[in-house]
């Protein structure tokens, strides 16, 4: 009998370094830094709401699009948040998180051999989506500690059969915040080589130091073609929910978008759906500005505990990560070093390597998650000071 084998696109899909390092921190039982998995609790407007579905009966399948209400939220958000108009019925596509939603968007719009831009450190989730519906991704590098990029480089990246350009703001795992000029320089290219623009804003409340979101989508020079990706995983602590949306500049786009989300996912869990639109119906806006203003103290003892130790911090200015300098810890890799540091300390963070296309580029870099209990947190920045 011949050996039965694997697709060919196994080849190059691997799992995420952040997995690999949650199950070796786990193995050791250390605090668990790498994964951004929210331990904080979820707010109790949603949990009512999801048992309130239940009795309602709200169990079965949804449209392939979403539940109306949580269209419905989700449109009113955009446009009182974003600064985005959309129609609820035509335009949003409820999905699988905010990965469900890239994935949907990304087969829906995207031919294999299509080329699309990355700023890199990239989200790995990010590649990993090109990958699997056979696009080509190109990269452009942005420099710390600020985490800018070249203008001039972004143009030298495009060529013919450039597609897309996928923006991360707040950005996983810089932290990097997209500015109104860089916005509008990307516009600029977008527009002349008519491309695609795929936004990623699942950390758009996590914000710092007065710095403002600004949505792509809302720009009039990007809003016809903008795909706006975002999700409730992290701003409500349901990462094991897998709610997250698209949305599309037009109906046609939409339309497609979901028929992909149909046949893959069918639809987002129905009583979940219907959680989550009672939590954005029930919390104010002193509910994002708290947990935000939380988050900057987390970000303060993280950094401070990095710096005391030698690991100088990039200190993020949106989202729950930070890239430290890991230079001084013995090995040849970032993978080496994160290693050595979780068997030193039992605290576990993410290789550098894992967002770049050059390994090397990462060797010296730890990306640290910083959204846990702050009494877990302040103990992990207590095992670290045992370098």
């Amino acid at each position: 009998m011949k050996k039965l084998t694997l697709s060919k696109r196994c080849e190059y899909i691997v799992q995420a370094e952040i997995r690999t390092m949650s199950i070796e921190c786990e193995k050791l039982e250390g605090i668990n830094l790498a994964q951004g998995v929210c331990d904080t609790p979820v707010p109790m407007a949603l949990q009512k709401g999801v048992t309130e579905a239940m009795r309602k009966g709200i169990n079965s399948y949804t449209r392939y699009d979403g539940l109306q209400v949580l269209r419905r939220a989700i449109a009113h958000k955009l446009k009182t948040f974003n600064g985005i108009n959309v129609d609820p019925e035509t335009q949003i596509t409820v999905s699988g998180g905010s990965t469900g939603a890239l994935y949907c968007a990304c087969l829906a719009l995207l031919d294999p051999g299509d080329e699309v831009i990355l700023f890199e450190p990239y989200y790995g989730y990010h590649v990993n989506t090109l990958d699997a519906v056979e696009a080509v991704a190109k990269y452009v590098t942005m420099r710390p500690p600020n985490w800018e990029f070249s203008i001039a480089d972004l143009e030298k990246a495009i060529t013919k059969k450039t597609k897309a350009i996928i923006i991360n703001t707040p950005a996983n795992p810089s932290g990097k915040v997209f500015t109104l000029e860089e916005l509008r320089g990307i516009a600029k290219l977008a527009n002349c080589h008519n491309l695609y623009i795929f936004t990623d804003e699942i950390y758009e409340y996590f914000l710092y130091d007065g710095k403002k979101h600004i949505s792509p989508g809302a720009l009039p020079e990007l809003r016809d073609r903008t795909i706006t990706i975002s999700g409730f995983s992290k701003t409500f602590s349901i990462t094991g929910w897998r709610i997250g949306y698209s949305v599309a500049p037009t109906a046609e786009l939409a339309r497609m978008i979901g028929y992909m989300n149909d046949l893959i996912y069918v639809c987002g869990p129905a009583p979940l759906q219907y959680g989550v639109a009672a939590g954005m119906r029930a919390l104010k806006p002193s509910f994002y500005k708290k947990m935000a203003a939380e988050y900057a103290e987390k970000r303060t003892l993280i950094c401070s505990a990095l710096e005391k130790i030698g690991l100088t911090p990039s200190v993020p200015d949106g989202a729950y990560y930070v890239l430290a300098d890991v230079s001084r810890l013995p090995g040849k890799t970032g993978k080496e070093k994160a290693m050595y540091l979780l068997r030193k300390t039992g605290v576990a963070g993410v290789p550098g390597e894992a967002f770049f296309h050059r390994p090397q580029d990462g060797y010296n870099l730890i990306r640290f998650c910083y959204a846990k209990d702050k009494k877990e947190l302040a103990a992990a920045c207590k095992r670290l000071e045992r370098i």
